[in-house]
């Protein structure tokens, strides 16, 4: 009768608790129903704090809640784990910060779900022990051709590799911690439909938040409301590694509202990503670019961000491989350095903000970038740049605009230029000043200069 009992009392026990779980850990996926109706890991044989491997009671346990259509709850404790395999409609809820799923190692994964649907998992940490993972795979947990997958409140933490990989998925990571993986703390490839919300990336060795395609095309991720910290270079290079949210070939990405801190490289960089908007983020202590737009994208809205610290603030580049067509407005951008992660290439360091082809740039704020505090074109590589309305103040060269042969129009008007050591606004030809003052006299038929306010 007491056992009787004591099962009642845990039942009645899940059933209390959901209507305090509904309003932090379930989802649209987990409503209260779901939770009254779990099962509890204990009636399957699943035990917390096992000292055996429990591989196999932990794939039973999945599987039957499955099969019954029901959510599987994992008590807090300790799960000594290896190559799950998740089937379509898993749900498993754990204890925030209590329930833990430690790899054992083996040269294989902790969690993998392939060509499924209506997968979730609140409220779980999944610890990979810093222990060996199979050539089969780059990361811990790893999701393949998923529809609707959810992790909402889960840690990762300790991958050998990456922390978690999404190839060709659709759904939501959201308010998890990612740290102390080996290479990227979440890497997804050809993402259908994904949203990476209010996430915690830190202390990851290559990269933080990594939005990629195998091919060019359309993504339409959202990456918004993350903190990202510390992240590094391990692999080195000039930029391929090292940056808080990377995004890759992916078109049509939406990176919003992140404070993105101490990344050896850039805090945002898109390679080769079109209609990208970099909007609203906060980017402190960034080793070489802050924010970054280049090669081959057509297409990028860089607004309302606020740069503090890097070797360039913001650079929308590489017009000689096509990229093209940007808007960069009411940036804020300070405490730029000359000094880089490797020795100076192409114009090198200490710039606030550069530009090359069918860009406006306005509004924006530039305060002490020791070179340039606006870098107009490059060479013969410039088209079609408005710089107006712009405040640069204590910069080296205030603007510097390219007067190469070949280069295309520029307009330069109503900016303001402040304190700047070795000229207001100057036509260079590569990195050789080639003007004298250009403020309303200009013998570039190309430029039109005019309207802009210069004091000492």
């Amino acid at each position: 009768m007491t056992r009787n009992l004591s099962k009642l009392n845990r039942r009645a026990f899940l059933a209390g608790t959901a209507l305090c779980l509904s309003g932090t850990v379930a989802t649209a996926q987990m409503k209260v129903a779901d939770l009254r109706g779990s099962i509890d890991s204990e009636d399957l044989g699943l035990l917390p704090n096992a000292a055996d491997d429990q591989t196999a009671q932990f794939q039973n346990a999945v599987n039957r809640a499955v099969e019954r259509g029901r959510a599987l709850f994992l008590p807090a404790g300790t799960y000594p784990v290896a190559n799950l395999r998740l089937p379509s409609g898993t749900l498993i809820v754990g204890v925030p910060g209590r329930t833990r799923l430690v790899y054992q190692g083996g040269g294989g994964q902790l969690i993998r779900a392939e060509d499924v649907a209506n997968v979730g998992l609140t409220g779980i940490t999944f610890d990979g022990a810093n222990r060996s993972i199979g050539d089969f795979t780059e990361g811990l947990l790893h999701f393949i051709n998923v529809k609707n997958v959810t992790l909402d409140n889960c840690e990762i933490t300790g991958s050998s590799k990456m922390g978690l990989l999404l190839d060709r998925c659709s759904g939501r990571v959201e308010n998890c911690r990612i740290s102390g993986a080996a290479e990227a703390g979440l890497r997804s490839n050809e993402a259908n439909g994904l949203a990476i919300t209010g996430n915690t990336v830190t202390d990851c060795a290559n990269g933080g938040i990594w939005v990629h395609r195998w091919r060019e095309g359309e993504d339409g991720t959202i990456v918004s409301g993350n903190r990202v910290e510390r992240i590094g270079a391990r692999y080195g290079g000039t930029g391929q590694f090292g940056n808080g949210i990377n995004v890759f070939r992916a078109h049509g990405v939406m990176v919003s509202n992140n404070r993105v801190a101490d990344c050896a490289f850039s805090a945002i960089r898109s390679n080769a990503g079109s209609n990208v908007q970099i909007i609203g983020n906060s980017c402190l202590r960034s080793g070489e670019t802050a924010i970054y737009s280049e090669f081959g994208f057509q297409g990028a809205v860089i607004a309302n961000n606020i740069v503090d610290g890097g070797t360039i603030g913001i650079s929308i580049a590489n017009f000689m491989d096509g990229g093209r067509m940007a808007v960069c407005s009411s940036n804020l951008i300070r405490n730029i350095k000359k000094e880089g992660p490797y020795p100076p290439e192409v114009a090198g360091f200490g710039i606030g903000i550069a530009v090359e082809a069918d860009t406006t740039l306005t509004g924006n704020v530039v305060e002490g970038a020791p070179k340039f505090g606006l870098m107009l074109g490059w060479g013969p590589y410039m088209r079609n740049i408005a710089a107006s309305q712009n405040v640069v103040r204590d910069c080296g060269t205030g603007i510097a605009v390219t007067v190469v042969d070949g280069a295309g129009a520029a307009v330069i008007t109503n900016n303001i230029v402040q304190g700047s050591q070795q000229g207001a606004i100057n036509g260079y030809r590569w990195l050789e000043k080639a003007t004298g003052e250009l403020n309303n006299v200009s013998e570039f038929d190309n430029l039109t200069v005019h309207g802009n306010q210069i004091a000492a």
